[in-house]
C-alpha cells in the first residue's frame, strides 16, 4: 500500500481540491452573473473552461503515476 504523503497521492488531492475551487468559483459565478455581471461571469467562465481542459491531462497523468507507483 503506497505511502500517504506519495507524490501521487499528494497531486491527488491537489486535484482534488482544483476540482472543489472550481465548484465554489462557479457557484460565485452564477450569483455575480445574477446581479447583471455578464462579462465578468464570461472572463470568469474562460478560466474555468482551461481549468477543465487540464483536468483530463492531470487525470491521466495521475492514473500513469499510480500506476507506475505500483509496478
Amino acid at each position: 500500500m503506497p505511502c500517504d504523503y506519495s507524490l501521487s497521492d499528494v497531486l491527488e488531492r491537489l486535484y482534488e481540491n482544483q476540482q472543489a475551487l472550481q465548484a465554489a468559483v462557479m457557484e460565485l459565478t452564477l450569483l455575480v452573473e445574477e446581479q447583471g455581471a455578464q462579462e465578468v461571469g464570461g472572463n470568469v467562465r474562460g478560466a474555468l473552461w482551461t481549468m477543465g481542459e487540464n483536468a483530463g491531462h492531470i487525470k491521466q497523468g495521475l492514473a500513469r503515476l499510480k500506476k507506475s507507483d505500483i509496478g
